[in-house]
C-alpha cells in the first residue's frame, strides 16, 4: 500500500487547509486511517483517526477545529483543518491499517504563521 498525501501549505493563524491522502490503486479493506503530525522538538502525535465504518477519534486539542473523513471507494482520507494556530505547524503524515500492517504516507508540511 502506497499512500500519497497532499494539501499542505502555509497559512496565517485562523486560516484553513484540507489535507488528502490516497492509497494507490483504490485498495478495498483498508481499516483505520489516521493522521499524525510531527513538530520540531516534539514527539509524533495522533491528530485524528477514522474507522472504515466512519467512527472517529480526535486528539482533544483538535476537537471542534479539525474534521477527519474518508471515501472508501477512493481509499482516501481527508483532514479539514480550521482555525489553525501556530502550534499546529508540523509535518502531517497519513497512516492506514491494512491486513494487519500499518503504512505511512510521505508527509506534508503545514506551516501556520501568527
Amino acid at each position: 500500500v502506497q499512500l500519497q498525501a497532499s494539501g499542505g501549505g502555509s497559512v496565517h493563524a485562523g486560516g484553513s487547509l484540507t489535507l488528502s491522502c490516497a492509497a494507490s490503486g483504490s485498495i478495498p479493506g483498508i481499516n483505520t486511517m489516521a493522521w499524525y503530525r510531527l513538530a520540531p522538538g516534539k514527539q509524533r502525535e495522533l491528530v485524528a483517526a477514522i474507522t472504515r465504518d466512519g467512527r472517529t477519534n480526535y486528539k482533544d486539542s483538535m476537537k471542534g477545529r479539525f474534521t477527519i473523513s474518508r471515501d472508501n471507494a477512493k481509499s482516501t482520507v481527508y483532514l479539514q483543518m480550521n482555525s489553525l494556530k501556530p502550534e499546529d505547524t508540523a509535518v502531517y503524515y497519513c497512516n492506514a491499517e491494512w491486513v494487519g500492517s500499518y503504512y505511512w504516507g510521505q508527509g506534508t508540511q503545514v506551516t501556520v504563521s501568527s
